[in-house]
């Protein structure tokens, strides 16, 4: 009794405490466990569903680029290579708007206006997924291979990003339709994180002299340095694993092509199209498998982001 006391009180579990306190605390500790417990049983299923497949291929299932179902031939790579490219792609082009956004909605919009316009961004994030995708079918993709893929091709055409036929069904359209799904998510996050920023900091770079815009570098931007990476990673993450909207604009096909007019794939877009449809034990662990490794690479992404966090931080406090 002695022991769980201690566990869960720590040393003020060496006092008497009322049973309120003690229903309070279990409760807490149980719910933290609980989401610990989920976290093993996620990983712990993926693992085993996925073994069929990592003992028939070992590490070749992340490194070749043969997906052929017919003759039981799985690799990785095309889909890890779709789901980094649209996603970073993505993160490029909606990272800046979202933060000019948000900079503009705290420091420069007037409060009249700012609310509104906030509330618009915000709800931006409440649509669904497959209302996003039929937007990108009928609206996004013809105006990207009528318009913006031949101008591409036409003024950069010598990049190898941009070459080949404009097809509209793509891996840059499903990067455009991912930049304006995470849009509002990275915006809403820095636009908390420079309201919370104190108000002396502003008045004092003002105070010594400094501009409008230097005051924003200053005291807004460099503060709020690690609130918006985790904004920006956080943004990073939903397009990683966006599934509905990108299956509907990426053309699914297992290719890795340096051209971003080119039809690809990524690991949600492969599952959510094969998953139900697989014939084989071998092809749903396989499937599995992507499934694991999208995870793998999701808390792979997040570490880093926590260690860029950390780093930026301190380097601010010192």
């Amino acid at each position: 009794m002695r022991f769980v006391s201690l566990f869960l009180f720590g040393r003020a579990g060496r006092r008497e405490v009322r049973l309120s306190d003690f229903a309070f605390v279990v409760s807490l500790r149980l719910l933290a466990l609980l989401v610990v417990l989920i976290f093993a049983s996620i990983v712990l299923f993926l693992t085993l569903e996925s073994l069929p497949s990592l003992q028939a291929n070992g590490w070749r299932f992340l490194i070749q680029s043969d997906w052929v179902p017919t003759e039981d031939l799985y690799g990785a790579l095309p889909f890890i290579y779709g789901t980094l490219v649209t996603s970073f792609v993505a993160l490029v082009i909606a990272a800046p708007v979202a933060v000019g956004s948000a900079i503009f909605l705290t420091e420069v919009c007037p409060p009249w206006l700012s609310k509104p316009v906030g509330f618009l961004i915000e709800m931006l994030a409440a649509i669904p997924s497959v209302v996003y995708g039929l937007w990108g079918i009928f609206v996004l993709a013809p105006a990207v291979r009528n318009y913006l893929e031949p101008f591409l091709s036409q003024y950069f055409g010598y990049l190898p990003l941009f070459q080949g036929p404009p097809l509209g069904i793509g891996v840059l359209s499903a990067s455009l339709i991912l930049a304006i799904m995470i849009l509002p998510t990275i915006t809403a996050v820095c636009r908390e994180v420079f309201r919370a920023i104190p108000m002396t900091l502003r008045e004092g770079a003002l105070a010594m002299g400094a501009t409008k815009w230097e005051m924003i570098k200053v005291a807004v931007i460099e503060t709020g340095l690690s609130g918006i990476i985790s904004a920006v990673v956080l943004g990073l993450g939903r397009a990683m694993g966006e599934t509905m909207a990108v299956t509907m604009l990426i053309g699914n096909r297992p290719l890795i092509s340096s051209s971003l007019f080119a039809p690809g794939a990524t690991m949600a877009s492969v599952i959510a199209n094969e998953y139900p449809e697989a014939g084989s034990r071998l092809h749903l662990s396989s499937l599995t498998g992507i499934g694991l490794t999208l995870f793998l690479v999701s808390l792979a992404v997040n570490s880093v982001a926590k260690i860029l966090v950390h780093l930026t931080t301190r380097r601010l406090r010192a």
